[in-house]
């Protein structure tokens, strides 16, 4: 059974609106053990994308692969879906570096709480198909650690 774009557009948001999850290409050693360690570690979903898409496409993978790898972000990223839109972030540091790797996973609730600011790349909803926007440079990644208490 074929499902056409809209249709896969509309199912990937019905079940994932809220989630998490980190487009991969494999991690290094240890990497997931920890991410499994940390508070809701266990929590995200995780799509290795050296694994081909199923066919017909699912909609995870129709996102995934039609509009988040073109984006050539690094991996492993971030994918915080939210209502109608998608933020990304990587999760590498020293970008710059000969061999560049992702940060602790423990990071990862800290960028989860600013992503809606701090974000590489924005897809947005509009009329069922995705407009992308830009956030910050890709080689920025810091983490902003400072506790905010309101003010």
């Amino acid at each position: 059974m074929q499902f056409s774009p809209e249709s896969l557009h509309e199912r990937f948001f019905r079940r994932f609106d809220g989630r998490t999850i980190i487009v991969h290409a494999g991690f290094p050693e240890g990497y997931l053990a920890e991410l499994l360690r940390q508070p809701g570690g266990g929590g995200h979903f995780r799509v290795d994308v050296r694994i081909p898409p199923a066919r017909p496409f699912s909609p995870m993978d129709w996102v995934v692969h039609h509009h988040v790898l073109p984006l050539g972000l690094p991996q492993p990223l971030l994918m915080k879906v939210g209502h109608r839109q998608i933020h990304l972030r990587h999760l590498i540091h020293h970008i710059r570096q000969e061999i560049p790797g992702p940060g602790h996973p423990a990071e990862i609730l800290w960028m989860l709480d600013s992503i809606q600011e701090r974000y590489h790349a924005l897809l947005k909803n509009d009329r069922g198909e995705f407009c992308m926007e830009r956030g910050m440079d890709i080689q920025d990644n810091s983490v902003d650690y400072s506790l905010h208490d309101g003010d």
